[in-house]
């Protein structure tokens, strides 16, 4: 390699001129080093871009038929050499007894190793093998070695090119971000240059000030004479002179359709070494404040009256949700699917008789009190206590419909198991034999507020409520029945037992129903 060294290496620095991206100059690097010095291997282990030195080099583009390995160890020798030396390697036989991982493949004999940076960072090494021993000699060498720096060179230049491309996207993105939020500004933004001219204003500005682009370099003063009156104009100008600050001034925006209580601050803009570039005048609208205000009342009152309304019945979360949307509980309904239960007392009726009213009620209390905690942590909602049964809803006023049949399933197996827990603290003394009967179907139902503007109760109706009702009483003490309906939705949830069909009022065919055991999962 004479002659032809230095115009193959004219030839191959003309190529990484052809185009600008970092990975095409490494594929022109190896390939171009591969093919003028004959290797049967060429390769680029490059750093991590974070430079973690845990992180090791990983091969990023490779020529040649031959299995290589994918990376090399930060801690490997090879690696340390060239991050010490920084200049190229040759192994010419694999008798050398050093930095023998430089072969990359067993057929390899001989190796030259160059590393690849730029000013600021280091990139890589290049690593080319062929099967003959000593091949790498002087001239493989110093051409190897100035196409690799000549690369090293372009690849810094891409960088900084790249590096370039991204500040000014980054500016751009700063100057559509700038004028993104003074478009969305409910202040009425105008700026002026340096000789009173109009140079900006948002869209909130041409909104209501009747403003456009026609308008952009007219002076300011002459614009707005008929609607601004002359001591607010006179401050405008004190401020364009005295380069101060004013802030608070209120007047009266008189515009042809409608006029406008303002406040108003005037600010200069100062460039570089504090040179007048013109003033911010920041309008506030202070009439369409207080319609927002008004608007904002009524808002919180709305959520005040959702909370009122629905903190006692449902999980923190459910009535967060409820409080984010309170047009779900306006006077009337909206169709919905959801499952619902209904939980009874068995042998309520024989042990009322004869108790004091008191005790009844102590005893209900009790057990509604842990029953209700335990509907409320499955995200139910408490529809409405009926004598001594529990009606709930799961999918009202807020639906997961992928987990409203198991949560609501899984609510009733945890209260039949406190029912029949040892450890209970309801249903002592005469209550003792009490047990409780569960009946749950799912399906479409009407939810919402029912009744008039002077008095409203969130409630459901429909066929859904009505079958479980009918289940309810089906379920004997201790028991959880579930229809068709229900299954389908808890999937493999719970061990079920299927029972006989059941005909319940107010239905052609039988029902379809389920006994759930446990919860499985």
């Amino acid at each position: 390699m004479g002659i032809a060294t230095i115009e193959e290496l004219v030839r191959a620095s003309a190529l990484l001129t052809t185009d600008q991206s970092r990975a095409s100059l490494i594929s022109i690097l190896v390939e171009q080093a591969q093919d003028i010095s004959k290797s049967e291997i060429g390769a680029l282990y490059a750093y991590p871009v974070e430079n973690i030195k845990q992180t090791p080099l990983k091969m990023i583009f490779k020529r040649g038929k031959y299995e290589i390995q994918p990376s090399f160890s930060r801690e490997s020798s090879l690696v340390q050499f060239m991050e010490d030396c920084g200049e190229a390697l040759i192994i010419h036989s694999r008798e050398d007894q050093f930095f023998k991982e430089s072969l990359l493949n067993k057929k390899m004999n001989s190796a030259i190793v160059l590393p690849l940076n730029t000013a600021k960072r280091k990139i890589g090494i290049l690593v080319l093998n062929s099967k003959k021993i000593d091949y790498y000699g002087k001239n493989r060498l110093h051409f190897l070695d100035a196409f690799t720096k000549l690369s090293g060179g372009m690849v810094h230049n891409v960088e900084l090119f790249q590096e370039v491309k991204q500040k000014l996207k980054e500016i751009e993105s700063l100057q559509r971000y700038q004028e993104s939020i003074f478009s969305s500004m409910t202040n009425l933004l105008i700026t002026t240059d340096e000789k009173g001219n109009i140079h900006y204003f948002n869209q909130a500005a041409a909104e209501r000030l009747g403003m456009n682009k026609d308008i952009i370099g007219n002076d300011f003063e002459a614009f707005f004479k008929k609607q601004l009156n002359k001591k607010i104009l006179k401050e405008i100008t004190s401020t364009a002179d005295s380069h101060k600050e004013i802030l608070g001034l209120e007047g009266i925006y008189k515009g042809e359709n409608r006029e406008m209580d303002f406040a108003l601050n005037i600010s200069p803009l100062k460039g570089r070494l504090g040179k007048h570039e013109g003033l911010t005048l920041l309008f506030t609208d202070q009439s369409r404040e207080q319609e927002l205000k008004q608007k904002a009342n009524m808002a919180v009152e709305e959520r005040r009256i959702v909370k009122d309304m629905f903190a006692r019945y449902m999980s923190a979360d459910v009535l967060k949700n409820l409080m984010e949307s309170p047009e779900l509980v306006q006077l009337g309904g909206s169709k919905k699917d959801a499952t619902v239960f209904f939980a009874d007392i068995r042998g309520y009726t024989s042990f009322s008789e004869g108790q004091e009213p008191e005790y009844i009620i102590e005893i209900l209390n009790e057990y509604f009190s842990e029953a209700v905690e335990i509907v409320i942590k499955y995200n139910g909602y408490i529809d409405k206590f009926i004598g001594d049964c529990i009606m709930a809803a799961w999918g009202v006023p807020v639906v997961n419909v992928d987990k409203d049949a198991i949560s609501g399933v899984g609510c009733a197996v945890e209260i039949q198991e406190l029912v029949k827990s040892k450890s209970r603290k309801f249903f002592h003394g005469k209550a003792e034999h009490l047990q409780v009967g569960i009946g749950m179907h799912s399906g479409p139902l009407i939810s919402g507020n029912l009744g008039s503007s002077r008095r409203m109760d969130y409630s459901v109706i429909g066929d859904t409520v009505n079958i479980a009702a009918r289940l309810e009483g089906v379920a004997g003490a201790g028991e959880v029945i579930i229809t068709q309906q229900t299954r389908d939705l808890i999937g493999d949830h719970f061990k079920l037992k299927e029972l006989k069909p059941v005909k319940v009022k107010g239905k052609d065919k039988p029902l379809h129903i389920f006994s759930v055991l446990k919860q499985v999962s």
